[in-house]
């Protein structure tokens, strides 16, 4: 089942640990890295979106990009901002939202799981977002940041992070959107081996990172492939992951704005909708769904509630039931001619705290013609779709809270 390794984590020194964590890459665009790490050089956004330190019109994906975020980083190290713990460690990452609380497990997880299937995925990834990740991590010899994994709670694995937690944290802060922080180094061999003898009985599950991890796990076999002494045993073998257990997780909706309705006029365009949906126009109060097959839709400046008709999904099946699949199956594919969410520039996503009023946002500047929201998914529906070899569409689920990055990074030279 699953394989679990400790590593010689690198980390920053506790006096820095504030001013480098920054949200994952992909949660914001330059505009807004940018503005976040105004004035701070220790910006972890410095290293994972290299692109705030060129002019704003250079190509995101030029090789120069890459080398910038190395280069970022390699002087942060060479500076004593970061350093690497002297012994494999596992570490326990705590997230505090909204007096919830959730205890992940840092650790190096095994590439042959991802491709081996012993880590569920439920999600395909955007070929161009893989290829940027990849090359992130080929031309730094790193993972900057961890993928957010699931597993199946285990009572002995709750008893032993709640003894880990009682000595003192690494780090405690909270960030600016009110997020506590926590983190806590595990160097008792004896617990380490208790912990991944544990997890030698699971599955794990890609709950927030399908990119990065197929990112890592790419790498890592290219980089087998290079070595013609390869013993398996080699650090590029692995991969960062913070393992969470189901139970203390929770997802938020992932909803989809678009930039034109297909050469049809807004009132061709509800008509269209008629088949498939019960429509009421709301007005201009933003409209939240409350329930699976309900959803809301917004279009010049005009809130409706669209509930599927019965015909319109099967509860029955994992994916047929999944309100992604609903609004691609009668809305996005056959009234739009959205066919493949990877690689269609003319819709784009939007998630967890930027909330509904992001969606009215990004319609009422122009930019996009047409906004869903949807109902979130839940853990046991995401579950039995990964335990069925199922996949859901691309930007499906959006955890919260998000981990932050910069705190721990994983080497694929030692």
């Amino acid at each position: 089942m699953a394989i679990i390794k400790a590593f010689k984590g690198i980390r920053p020194k506790k006096e820095f640990a504030t001013k480098i964590a920054s949200k994952p890459y992909d949660v914001l665009n330059e505009k807004e890295a940018k503005l976040e790490a105004a004035g701070n050089p220790y910006s972890f956004y410095h290293v994972i979106k290299p692109e705030i330190d060129f002019p704003e019109d250079f190509d995101h994906y030029a090789p120069e990009i890459y080398l910038k975020g190395k280069e970022n980083f390699s002087k942060m190290m060479k500076d004593g901002v970061f350093f690497q713990d002297d012994k494999d460690c596992l570490y326990i990452y705590a997230q505090t939202m909204d007096g919830r609380r959730q205890y992940g497990i840092v650790a190096a997880a095994a590439i042959e799981d991802y491709f081996n299937d012993v880590i569920k995925k439920h999600e395909l990834t955007r070929p161009d977002k893989e290829e940027d990740r990849k090359k992130h991590v080929r031309v730094s010899m790193l993972n900057y940041e961890p993928v957010f994994f699931a597993y199946p709670k285990v009572d002995a694995l709750d008893k032993i992070v709640q003894e880990v937690i009682k000595g003192q944290p690494e780090y405690d802060f909270v960030a600016d959107e009110g997020i506590g922080h926590t983190f806590w180094t595990i160097r008792d061999d004896k617990t380490i081996q208790a912990i991944i003898s544990e997890f030698a009985k699971l599955n794990t599950y890609v709950a927030d990172g399908h990119h990065r991890t197929a990112a890592a796990a790419l790498v890592g076999k290219d980089l087998r492939k290079e070595n013609q002494n390869h013993t398996g045993k080699e650090a590029y073998n692995y991969f960062l992951a913070v393992h969470f257990p189901d139970d203390q997780l929770a997802i938020m909706d992932y909803n989809r704005v678009v930039k034109d309705l297909n050469g049809l006029s807004s009132e061709q365009f509800l008509k269209s909708l008629e088949n498939k949906f019960e429509i009421e126009k709301i007005g201009t109060k933003i409209f939240k769904p409350s329930c699976l097959h309900e959803f809301g839709m917004y279009l010049d400046g005009v809130w409706y509630k669209l509930t599927a008709h019965k015909d319109a999904y099967n509860d029955n099946d994992p994916i047929l039931s999944l309100d992604v699949t609903v609004l691609s199956k009668h809305i996005l594919e056959p009234i739009l001619n959205i066919k493949d969410l990877r690689t269609d520039k003319r819709i784009e996503f939007v998630g967890g705290l930027r909330g509904l009023s992001e969606l009215e946002k990004r319609v009422d500047s122009g930019e996009m013609k047409v906004a869903f929201a949807l109902y979130p998914v839940s853990m046991k529906q995401l579950i039995d779709i990964a335990d069925s070899g199922e996949i859901m569409p691309p930007k499906t689920t959006w955890f919260e809270p998000k981990l932050r990055s910069g705190l721990i990074l994983h080497s694929l030279d030692n």
